[in-house]
């Protein structure tokens, strides 16, 4: 399938604030801090293509992320699927994506977060090339609530 950038006056943002929201939810139960979707707006979606990329697949969307250039370092943000999309390849379509962009804007690295409680994720993105560069907290937090992943771009 392929991907399409969106604006920040696109009609489908609130398609992809819903699919965010929802492809998030099951977190809920399973993170300590709650994620941060739950405070996300359409306004924020628009930010997010405003001060970076914000790719979708499929027709209706079925997938989504968002970029951010960063000194020394594509942000990966946002990875969202469907959960009947699941297991299709949808994620690594979009990861492939996104290292494209790295390349083309010449950042030696991508770079994900991903909650520590989230093993499935840390598995996934490792399998994508992925390695732990280091785990941080949330502000309150004395224990580490989130890993830093980084995928060099040769």
């Amino acid at each position: 399938m392929q991907a399409k950038q969106h604006h920040a006056n696109d009609h489908e943002l609130p398609v992809i604030l819903n699919l965010i929201q929802t492809a998030f939810a099951y977190m809920d139960d399973r993170i300590d801090p709650p994620s941060s979707m739950h405070k996300l707006t359409l306004a924020d979606i628009a930010r997010l293509c405003d001060e970076g990329e914000v790719w979708s697949i499929g027709n209706p969307i079925q997938a989504c992320m968002a970029l951010q250039a960063k000194p020394q370092t594509l942000y990966l943000g946002r990875l969202a699927v469907a959960e009947h999309c699941q297991r299709q390849g949808l994620g690594r379509q979009l990861v492939k994506l996104a290292v494209s962009r790295a390349r083309e804007l010449r950042l030696p690295t991508l770079e994900i977060y991903t909650r520590v409680e989230l093993t499935e994720n840390h598995a996934f993105f490792m399998s994508l090339g992925f390695c732990i560069k280091e785990q941080r907290s949330h502000a309150g937090y004395d224990k580490p609530t989130y890993m830093v992943m980084q995928k060099p771009i040769s």
